[in-house]
């Protein structure tokens, strides 16, 4: 649905220092009906990367391409997308429903039609109890389902989420990721930045790693684990009323499980050693 070429973004700095390079050469494409996560560091060029698809800033050089599902320019691409930032501004004088009717009302949807997504959705997220109180009195988990209701509410085909699992607590990122899930099943494209990988791994079809401003990995999550599995075995048996674990190649792993049956050992499990989403991100120089 958007396909960045290219993209490098450059900030220039106080006279006396060095420009900062945010963003090198930057190329990838968010496909439509996928979840796909979009993860690094903090600094490693992620919001710098949503901003500059949101055309909130310009790219240094390279290019944005906006699909014709999303009406082919990017003039037409807006209408179609909700956007999440990190930290969004909540008018704090109004209600939760005050707050979405505004939003709606910026993008032209009818009375009628808010009304039915309200009642279709705050339910989903848990904030239906909250709707008419003062955004003012809301915690943390009640503004981030607020702002998640005011994104979705012009029912847009592609939904940009800047971090927003962060700060939640586990039943919290469980709750919204069963959200972003079901809005998926609904034909949604959802495209989501976050630093808590484990989350990434459990909902996304497809993983963007960015590092330092460049990309590292690009592919389903199946795909980049595959690429990073050692050929290592995890053979656990049980001996001398003891359950151990040991790791083995592969190549050798035939001979091994004779030797520990020769010795007297019970064969409890035999698996191949799969690393996480999380063990090869932070194994990446």
């Amino acid at each position: 649905m958007i396909e960045f070429c290219e993209i490098s973004k450059v900030f220039n700095t106080d006279l006396l220092k060095k420009n900062f390079q945010a963003l090198s050469n930057v190329s990838f494409s968010i496909p439509e009906g996928k979840i796909i996560g979009f993860l690094g560091a903090n600094g490693a060029g992620k919001t710098t990367s949503i901003k500059i698809a949101m055309d909130f800033i310009r790219p240094t050089s390279g290019d944005i391409l906006y699909d014709k599902s999303l009406g082919g320019s990017k003039k037409e691409a807006f209408k179609y997308i909700g956007y999440l930032p990190e930290r969004p501004f909540f008018y704090s004088h109004l209600t939760g429903r005050d707050f979405c009717k505004y939003l709606s009302q910026l993008s032209n949807v009818s009375n009628q039609l808010f009304k039915e997504r309200v009642n279709k959705w705050a339910p989903i997220f848990k904030i239906e109890h909250a709707l008419d109180r003062y955004i003012k009195n809301y915690s943390k988990g009640m503004l981030q389902r607020i702002g998640f209701l005011a994104t979705i509410i012009h029912d847009p085909k592609l939904i940009i989420l800047d971090e927003p699992l962060s700060g939640l607590d586990p039943i919290g990122r469980k709750e919204l990721k069963d959200v972003i899930v079901e809005l998926n099943k609904e034909g949604k494209t959802i495209f989501f930045s976050s630093h808590i990988i484990s989350d990434v791994e459990e909902i996304c079809d497809s993983v963007i790693f960015l590092k330092n401003g460049e990309i590292v990995f690009n592919g389903s999550v199946d795909q980049v684990i595959s690429a990073n599995i050692k050929p290592v075995t995890n053979i656990s048996y049980f001996k001398e009323n003891q359950v151990k674990t040991i790791k083995v190649d592969n190549n050798n792993k035939s001979n091994q499980i004779k030797r520990i049956i020769e010795d007297g050992g019970d064969i409890i499990s035999v698996q191949a050693d799969r690393p996480t989403l999380e063990q090869i991100f932070y194994n990446v120089k």
